[in-house]
């Protein structure tokens, strides 16, 4: 850069002339160059974007991948013109020469960070991939790369040393590092693991008690799955928990298209019986268990026909029960629901009776997974059931309440009375 001195008499006499108006030259170059890139050059190519058909541009566009490049150039300007400036000391150039050095990288490593925000927004346009394949993780994995190694080379520029000191220096700081980042380490591996196996996915019902989780996957990152439960609360849990604990995903069910009921009617032991002709004759009536009852009857003559010809008691013979019947209609009646699945696992079972009576579970699966519905459905076929039971002969069993109590004693106080009024 020649000498002002030399163009200029007048500033001859002026001390530092030269240095003062060179670096007042420089900083109005970059200036310069900052506004020739952001306000003209930006401006030309956000014209070119938008009339651009392609989306890829829009998205780095959007996450200011190019605007933050736009501070590289005056940085760079600097760089390279500090040392044109005369009569400076070395020390001053070589410390605003690094400075602008690290901040070109660090602008550097923003803008690729930014770049990676872009990759994942062009990701998410596809909602079924993304959420079948999020890559949310990997992409944060490798912003942290970028960031360590724009941290090393900044730090080099500053110090104005070789990278590879740094990095070898690094070396023996591996324990402590492993140590610092034994969360982001375990994490990445049970990223790796939960999407090579499609174990979760953005949209899935999960269920994790020891967390508090229950309810919907609404972000996977590196080193958190943020869960919405259905109070609208939201449960954060860290990643590597996925893996090293158990959870439970509903995924298969939605899938399936049919969700299970599975519900227990307890009877009251005390009011199982055989069924009598004129009783058994009477449920002909319901038309679902008619063909039931028929080949039922058919069966019983032919077995109790066999016991009478050989002479056995007629203790040994087989009666219907008003148990067995109801087990029967209700089998029948689900088969002939139109919003239970027939091409699923149906079936009336009697469990273990215990001291709340008989257990008569009911085992099927709802031709919806909508959870309104679906309860909405599973009401509507207790209320029935619970309605229809005594048609059978046959009570619930439920604990006394205050109101059985208080009937008992009522019954006990007026009975001297009724024994005094007999005849």
């Amino acid at each position: 850069m020649q000498r002002f001195s030399d163009s200029i008499p007048a500033l001859a006499s002026v001390p530092h002339a030269d240095p003062l108006l060179s670096l007042l030259l420089l900083v109005v170059v970059a200036a310069l160059a900052s506004w020739l890139t952001q306000r003209v050059l930006l401006r030309i190519v956000r014209g070119l974007v938008r009339a651009s058909p392609m989306h890829w541009d829009d998205a780095l566009l959007a996450r200011g991948v190019l605007s933050r490049l736009a501070h590289v150039v005056p940085a760079l300007v600097i760089s390279f013109g500090i040392a044109a400036v005369p009569d400076l000391p070395e020390a001053v150039v070589l410390v605003v020469r690094n400075v602008a050095r690290a901040y070109v990288i660090l602008t550097v490593a923003l803008s690729l960070g930014n770049l990676f925000n872009a990759l994942g927004d062009l990701y998410a346009r596809n909602a079924e991939r993304a959420r079948t394949r999020p890559i949310k993780g990997y992409l944060q994995v490798a912003k942290l790369v970028v960031f360590l190694l724009a941290a090393v080379l900044a730090i080099a520029a500053l110090i104005d040393r070789s990278p590879l000191i740094l990095l070898s220096g690094l070396g023996a700081m591996t324990a402590v590092l492993l140590l610092v980042f034994k969360d982001t380490i375990l994490s990445l591996v049970a990223s790796v693991q939960l999407a090579s196996n499609d174990m979760l996915r953005v949209g899935d019902w999960i269920e994790m008690p020891e967390l508090g989780a229950d309810g919907d996957v609404i972000d996977i990152a590196l080193n958190t799955v943020k869960v919405q439960n259905w109070d609208k609360t939201v449960t954060t849990i860290p990643t590597y928990r996925l893996i090293s604990d158990s959870f439970k995903n509903w995924r298969g069910m939605s899938e399936a298209g049919g969700r299970r009921i599975k519900r227990p009617l307890l009877i009251d032991q005390s009011s199982v019986r055989f069924l009598e002709p004129g009783e058994r004759d009477a449920l002909r009536r319901i038309a679902l268990i008619d063909e039931y009852l028929d080949a039922k009857r058919r069966e019983l003559e032919e077995w109790n026909a066999k016991l009478e010809a050989a002479g056995k008691d007629p203790v040994n013979t087989r009666r219907v029960t008003n148990l067995g019947t109801f087990r029967a209609y209700v089998a029948a009646y689900l088969r002939a629901h139109p919003q239970i699945r027939q091409d699923m696992t149906l079936m009336v079972r009697q469990l273990q009776p215990d001291a709340h009576g008989i257990p008569l579970e009911v085992y099927c699966f709802t031709a919806t997974t909508a959870w309104a519905e679906y309860e909405g459905i599973q009401a509507d076929i207790f209320d029935h059931l619970l309605a229809v039971l005594p048609e059978f002969g046959l009570r619930l069993f439920q604990s006394p309440s205050g109101a059985d109590v208080a009937g008992g004693l009522a019954r006990l106080e007026r009975r001297p009375d009724a024994a005094e009024a007999a005849p």
